[in-house]
C-alpha cells in the first residue's frame, strides 16, 4: 500500500529526508510538511506540490490522511513528538538522538511499549550504509575472528563550525550529537555495552563550546562487558572535509571502512601531486544510507514487522554518551 507521510523539520537533513520521501522512496506519498520557518515551508511545498503545510506539529498530526510521520526537529523535541504521534495512531521515524537526556528517552520507551502495533524506527543510518552493512556481515560470519577493538572517528569540517556553535546550547554535547553514531556502531559490531569509560578533550580552536562544558574535539576509551575495547574520536575542526572512519580489529583480521574519506574513486594528477577529493558533508557521504533507512521504514509498515534499530538502542546510546560526557567533565574513569 502507499504510505502517507507527514514530515517535520526542513533543516539540512530534514530537507533531504523530505525530498527523498517526495521523489526517491517507492510506495510513499508525502502529504504534509511542518516547519517553523514559514517562508521556507511555503516555498518547498509549492515547488514539490505538497498541499498541506503546518507551523505546528500537533496540528499536523491532528489532521486525517496520515499513516506515519518523519521527525527531524531539534533533538530536545523528539521524545514528546514521538509520543504524541504514536498516541495519534501513527507510525514514527525519528532522527537521532532519541532524546537529549535519559529521562526524555524513557518517555519514548513508554510510548513505544504502549503501542506495540505501531512501527517505531530511529535514524542510526550508518547501519544502512552499504559498506557498514557488508562489514557487519563479515563480522557475523566470523571472517575476522573475535572482534577485540572498535575504533570510530567522526569529524565535521571546520567550514561548518558556525552552525555547530549556534546549535551547541541544545545539542546535548559532542558525545551525544556526534559520537552517538559511533557508540551505536560499537554496540552493533562488538555485541556488548561498556563497563568502564574514560573521556578527554578540549576547546582547542573554539572556546565557545566551553560555556556548555563541551569541547570542539573529544575522545573516549571504553572497555566493554565482553572485555573488547572501543576508542571514539569526535571533532569539529577537520580542515579537509567530512571524515567518518571506522576500524574493527579481530583476532584473525581487520576491517577498515572509509580509512580515506574520499568523495569517489577519482584520483587527480596535477602540479600539486596525486590526490583524492574528500566528502564535504554527511549528506554527500551517507546519501545512500539515508534513502535505505527510509525504504526499510516503509517496508516495515507494509510488512507489519519491526526494524532492527529499536527505541532501546536509542536510550542505551544516549546513556553511554552522557557517561562519556561525565567522564570528560570530571576527568575520571566512570564505571557502569
Amino acid at each position: 500500500m502507499t504510505v502517507r507521510i507527514g514530515a517535520i523539520g526542513l533543516g539540512r537533513l530534514g530537507y533531504q529526508h523530505a525530498w527523498n520521501l517526495r521523489f526517491a522512496i517507492p510506495g510513499v506519498e508525502l502529504v504534509a510538511l511542518c516547519d517553523a520557518n514559514e517562508e521556507k515551508l511555503r516555498a518547498t511545498a509549492t515547488a514539490w506540490g505538497v498541499k498541506r503545510t503546518y507551523a505546528d506539529f500537533e496540528a499536523m498530526i491532528a489532521g486525517d490522511g496520515l499513516d506515519a510521520v518523519v521527525i527531524t526537529s531539534p533533538s530536545h523535541l523528539h521524545t514528546a513528538q514521538i509520543a504524541a504521534a504514536l498516541e495519534r495512531g501513527l507510525h514514527v521515524f525519528s532522527e537521532k538522538p532519541l532524546g537529549t537526556t535519559v529521562d526524555e528517552c524513557r518517555i519514548a520507551e513508554a510510548a513505544v511499549a504502549r503501542f506495540p502495533e505501531r512501527v517505531f524506527m530511529l535514524g542510526f543510518m550508518r547501519r544502512y550504509d552499504p559498506s557498514y552493512a557488508y562489514a557487519k556481515k563479515m563480522v557475523a560470519e566470523g571472517q575476522i575472528g573475535k572482534p577485540i577493538l572498535f575504533r570510530g572517528y567522526s569529524q565535521d569540517p571546520e567550514r561548518a563550525i558556525a552552525g555547530a556553535i549556534a546549535y551547541a546550547g541544545h545539542s546535548g554535547g559532542q558525545f551525544i550529537d556526534m559520537a552517538v553514531h559511533d557508540i551505536d556502531l560499537a554496540r552493533w559490531f562488538m555485541g556488548a555495552d561498556p563497563k568502564t569509560i574514560f573521556a578527554i578533550g578540549g576547546c582547542y580552536a573554539h572556546p565557545e563550546f566551553g560555556q556548555y562544558k563541551d569541547g570542539d574535539n573529544v575522545a573516549a576509551l571504553m572497555q566493554l562487558e565482553n572485555d573488547a575495547m572501543v576508542f571514539l574520536f569526535a571533532g569539529r575542526t577537520a580542515p579537509h572535509g567530512y571524515n567518518v572512519e571506522t576500524e574493527i580489529i579481530g583476532t584473525q583480521g581487520t576491517l577498515r571502512i572509509a580509512s580515506v574519506p574520499q568523495k569517489n574513486l577519482v584520483e587527480i594528477l596535477d602540479p600539486q601531486g596525486v590526490r583524492r577529493e574528500c566528502s564535504q558533508d554527511f549528506l554527500e557521504r551517507f546519501g545512500d544510507a539515508y534513502r535505505n533507512e527510509m525504504v526499510e521504514f516503509v517496508r516495515c509498515i507494509n510488512e507489519g514487522r519491526k526494524p532492527e534499530v529499536s527505541v532501546y538502542d536509542g536510550t542505551k546510546c544516549t546513556q553511554i554518551a552522557y557517561l562519556c560526557k561525565e567522564a570528560f567533565e570530571t576527568n575520571q574513569l566512570v564505571r557502569l
